[in-house]
């Protein structure tokens, strides 16, 4: 989920260090926001605040570089024949030991509904994915952290055909989140990743195991906007709410 920014028109950018397949790009490439995305902003905020710097050539920027590429063409690609780091026919996505999902599949729901859909009851959800969009859920987590959500690798246990990794995901939650004030500080979740490639690295079958309870527990710790209403002199928060027509509150 490292998103780049949004180049509207632009059909050639700057090479990007950690998605070379950017470079290779051709004319023919459909793009969901008419041109390649722009990393400027998440690779300062990777670089000033990653935790493992992996030598050139290692298999761990290896793996890293290939799991930011796949989260590029996930984002920021419409059609499944464009991409280079997965193989649509055999490509199935499954997270936190849930249902698979297939290149389509996961190319529609988008990254950040794809990683957080969950068979938790409704009353225990964090946050639906169900009734989110590609666009929807983009807009909450680019709004949520302006600067970009960064993402390493900070351990490898297995190399190729089976890849396994230890990753962390961070960001400084600066704008508001369904509802919530930001706090300007860092949420941040580790999980697993286990990823099997073919020949040319291109990924086949991806397990990803977190607690999604790490990262909401930042992003839900700042109080609802709600909360900065006036309140009328003898009704409590909630009643206040109520009346406002706050759209957060659990009355409504």
């Amino acid at each position: 989920m490292d998103y780049g920014e949004e180049t509207e028109g632009v059909t050639r950018v700057a090479a990007d260090k950690y998605r070379s397949i950017l470079n290779e790009e051709t004319e023919n490439t459909q793009w969901r926001h008419g041109g390649p995305p722009i990393f400027n902003a998440v690779n300062k905020l990777f670089e000033e605040g990653r935790t493992k710097e992996w030598p050139k050539g290692s298999l761990g920027e290896t793996v890293q570089n290939a799991v930011k590429s796949w989260e590029m063409e996930l984002s920021h690609k419409t059609r499944l024949q464009d991409f280079k780091t997965i193989n649509p026919e055999k490509f199935k996505l499954i997270v936190n030991g849930g249902e698979g999902l297939s290149g389509e599949e996961t190319l529609k729901l988008g990254s950040y509904n794809a990683l957080l859909k969950s068979s938790l009851p409704e009353e225990f959800k964090y946050y639906k994915a169900d009734e989110e969009t590609f666009e929807s859920s983009h807009h909450e987590f680019r709004s949520a952290f302006p600067r970009g959500f960064a993402w390493e690798v900070i351990a490898v246990y297995s190399g190729p055909p089976v890849v396994t990794y230890k990753f962390r995901h961070w960001g400084y939650f600066e704008g508001p989140f369904k509802g919530h004030r930001p706090t300007g500080e860092m949420a941040q979740f580790y999980g697993v990743g286990i990823m099997k490639v073919d020949e040319s690295m291109r990924a086949e079958d991806v397990e990803i195991y977190y607690d999604p309870a790490e990262l909401f527990g930042g992003l839900l710790k700042g109080p609802l906007l709600c909360d900065d209403s006036p309140k009328e002199e003898g009704k409590s928060t909630e009643t206040a709410k109520a009346s406002s027509g706050c759209p957060f509150s659990k009355s409504t």
